[in-house]
Order: C-alpha cells, then structure tokens, then sequence
C-alpha cells in the first residue's frame, strides 16, 4: 500500500504540472471504486482552476476555489500525470485533462481507492476530521506522543501506526524508527519513558524524510508511485523490513520476525529493548 513518502512523492510529482492550469475535462471510466466516485464529478471540476495540491496524512487534496477534491490510492493505485493521446491501460479508472494539454490518469487494479468531493471545509470531511496529527509537522513531538502513551497498553508499534495519534507511520516505516530508535516492537507503549519516546520522534520524522527524498518505497508487487513512472529507491536503504532471517546491520544477530494485528514486524532483539 502507499504509505506517507509514496504520497507526498506523488504531491511533488504533479503538482508542477497542473498547479494553476484549467480542468478542461474530466473522464470517469470506472464509477465504482473504495467508495462511488462522487455523482456530478465532471461538472463540480470542468473549467475550474486548480489552486494547490495538497497532502492530509495519505490522502492527495486537490483545492479549488469552490471546494476540494479528495484522492485515495488505496492499496495498489498510482497516479501519472500524460499527455491526453496516451492510449489507455487496463486499470485506468478516471482522468483529469487540463488545458495545458497535461492529464492526470488514475490506474487501481484493485479499485480500493477513492476520488470524492470533500466540499469547501475538507478538514471537516468524514475521512478527514479524525486524523491525528502530520509526523513532519512540529505539532508532532515528544511530549505529545508521551502525553498520549500514559494510559495505552498496547504495542508501541500499534500505537505510533494509530492514524487519530499520527498520520501517515505506515508498516515500513514503523519498523524501520523503532529499529533506529532501539525499541522492540511489542512493548507497551505507556511503558516507554520520554527520553526514548524522543528518541523514536526523531527517528520518525528522519526515516521519513529519507524515504520521501528518495522517492518512496517501491515493493515487488507495487505500482510505480513517482508522477513520472519512475521507480522509488528507499526500499535500497531498509535496514529490518522484508529482512527477517537476515543479520542485522548493527550487531550482526539474526533479525527475528512477528505478527502484530496482522502484520509483520522485524527486528533485532539485542539492539532494540
């Protein structure tokens, strides 16, 4: 699934394209995704400006002066920005045309995306309005995270990936912090003190930093997520994740592997406590 670095890298991908351009049409061929792309789409969006593209944990906001567009890539969806005569692919669920001759083409084999009207407040919007905190922005810190953790008893791993606490700590990358930051996965969250919890801050916000400059994390089953089709690179650079079995990178033990809520978590149990 794209997780928070595939999506920002998608924002930055078009935006240069069709940030200020004119929607000229727009192309639904497949209504039927996660939820129903919503009913009028074509005409809440044709001859509109496009203001600004932003990201709210892994949603991609398309802002118009009228309102806001949502856009989900779900489990295997992708996003391109073509030329219009481009021949269409198998998957190609719906297109953007804006008058610079540019579209944005929407690809889900799995349908379990969503392209939504979130209306003039879109932070109001039910997807929306019970997301945590962004982990990049300085809302996000040690003392919110410790503040949050005194009365949780679940896995620390549970707990970062809860998207009310912090959006956007996806699998990976929780795998790849808690590993930094020397914390085993499984310990109770309100177990941890501040001084590690602002360990695990940093390690957070570092890891996904990387991974968004390198361009995301592209897994052997996934879709390209870079606007251009190119591949991301960060998978290059995982020191736990999909290494179960393997040596560890810092003390050379074999990194051992679990089941936490159904997935898997790898790490080392000598270097992280």
């Amino acid at each position: 699934m794209p997780e928070l670095p595939e999506v920002e890298t998608t924002r930055r991908g078009i935006i240069p394209h069709i940030k200020g351009q004119t929607v000229s049409s727009v192309i639904i061929r497949q209504p039927k995704l996660r939820w129903p792309i919503t009913e009028g789409m074509e005409l809440l969006l044709t001859d509109k400006v496009l203001n600004s593209v932003r990201r709210r944990g892994k949603y991609l906001l398309l802002d118009f002066d009228h309102g806001t567009a949502l856009i989900h890539l779900g489990m295997s969806g992708s996003i391109r920005i073509l030329d219009p005569q481009i021949p269409i692919e198998k998957h190609d669920h719906f297109d953007i045309q804006f008058n610079n001759n540019k579209t944005l083409r929407y690809n889900d084999p799995r349908r379990f995306g969503a392209f939504l009207w979130a209306g003039e407040d879109a932070a109001k919007h039910k997807l929306l309005a019970s997301l945590g905190v962004e982990p990049l922005e300085d809302d996000f810190d040690s003392d919110y995270i410790y503040r949050a953790s005194r009365k949780r008893t679940i896995a620390v791993k549970q707990f970062i990936m809860d998207g009310k606490l912090v959006v956007g700590v996806g699998n990976i990358y929780a795998n790849e912090a808690l590993f930094l930051a020397g914390i085993h996965p499984d310990r109770a969250a309100n177990r941890i003190s501040l001084k590690r919890y602002k360990q695990l801050v940093m390690t957070i916000k570092s890891v996904l930093s990387a991974a968004i400059k390198q361009g995301g994390t592209t897994l052997k089953d996934a879709n390209p997520f870079k606007a251009d089709g190119k591949m991301g690179y960060f998978a290059q650079e995982l020191k736990v994740y999909g290494r179960a079995g393997e040596p560890c990178t810092q003390c050379d033990s074999v990194l051992l592997e679990i089941r936490q809520s159904g997935r898997t978590s790898v790490f080392c149990k000598h270097c992280q406590r």
